[in-house]
């Protein structure tokens, strides 16, 4: 899927397929690792594991570490980003029976593994890795802001966790389908994990955010689109610092804002009311434009799964409506929306 690139993902081997770790959390947004693996790489998935009986599901086969074992799995990925990254103590029995059962860990989250003496004592008792994704290369560079060649997309969103990865990779797949030259550049455990490639934007030191960015997506061809994924928001008390050397690093030509429409409040914090869809966009540009002075908004991605499909049709048209005609659609539903959407990131 991607073009070389220096990035965390050189040397990383991941031994497939997989059995997906859900832990004991239940709020769905906070399984986003899980349901990226479930929804763009079913391929990789024999099942999920969960602590909790009746708790969230990605709607693969539930499955014990000896039963996942059985069906071919060889390692297990924790599918959680949870605030922070933390392992807590509560899944660390889990996790050694995963590798007493003969699957290797995986894991996304800032905690390495590696961190913890009875996982340690585990791997070595069984023979199996534990391998953190989460890492970023070593000598990144500052962020010069040279003008790269090529063009460049960024998904940016209204807060975390609400569609960012889903509109990029849809974007992706949308330009090759179209004959374009087009690269998915991963910033996140998950993307990472589906695509083989990537820079863990959160995992980088602040002062080497942008020029990580700079390497994710380094001069190319000028017909050749890199299709950038989006991490935090810049109206995130928690994350915007990622999100803004995201965005000066990747200078967008364009930029896609992700919304869920049901949410109202920023995600994991008290306080701090959703922006504006208007808001996302000027900001963005107004940043923005100090690495790239022509970005601009190619149009809205909502996140509709929490609506029935007549419902989100009319929202998107709304939307649009409201927004003075710029495209609206939802990058899993498709249709004469998201296409709308490819358009103007082209025009």
């Amino acid at each position: 899927m991607n073009a070389p690139l220096r990035s965390v993902s050189e040397g990383l081997r991941l031994s497939t397929p997989y059995l997906l770790f859900l832990g004991d959390i239940e709020q769905p947004s906070y399984a986003k690792t899980a349901f990226g693996l479930a929804d763009w790489a079913p391929d990789l998935c024999v099942g999920e594991w969960s602590m909790l009986d009746g708790g969230i599901t990605t709607g693969l086969p539930k499955m014990t570490p000896e039963q996942a074992r059985a069906k071919g799995a060889r390692s297990l990925v924790i599918g959680v980003a949870n605030p922070g990254g933390v392992i807590p103590q509560s899944w660390v029995a889990a996790l050694v029976e995963a590798l007493d059962a003969g699957l290797e860990v995986v894991s996304g989250l800032h905690r390495p593994l590696s961190s913890i003496p009875e996982l340690v004592d585990a791997a070595a008792r069984n023979g199996k890795r534990l391998v953190d994704v989460r890492v970023p290369p070593e000598n990144i560079p500052v962020g010069t802001g040279r003008k790269r060649t090529g063009k460049r997309l960024l998904t940016v969103g209204t807060d975390c966790a609400l569609g960012k990865k889903y509109t990029a990779m849809a974007l992706h797949r949308a330009l090759v389908s179209r004959g374009l030259k087009a690269d998915f550049r991963a910033t996140g455990q998950t993307g990472i994990m589906i695509s083989g490639a990537g820079m863990p934007m959160d995992a980088v030191v602040s002062d080497f955010e942008s020029g990580a960015a700079e390497v994710l997506s380094p001069d190319a061809a000028s017909d050749h689109w890199d299709v950038v994924e989006g991490q935090g928001s810049l109206f995130n008390p928690s994350f915007a610092a990622v999100s803004l050397g995201l965005l000066h690093g990747s200078q967008p030509d364009v930029f896609v804002v992700c919304h869920d429409p049901t949410r109202k409040q920023i995600i994991g914090v008290d306080g701090f009311a959703l922006p504006t869809i208007e808001e996302v966009i000027d900001l963005t540009i107004r940043l923005g434009k100090l690495t790239n002075p022509a970005i601009r908004c190619g149009g809205v991605s909502l996140n509709t799964s929490a609506l029935r499909e007549a419902e989100a049709a009319r929202l998107m048209e709304a939307e649009g409506e409201r927004l003075h005609g710029l495209p609206v659609g939802d990058p899993m539903r498709g249709g004469r929306g998201f296409e709308r959407l490819v358009d103007s990131c082209l025009a």
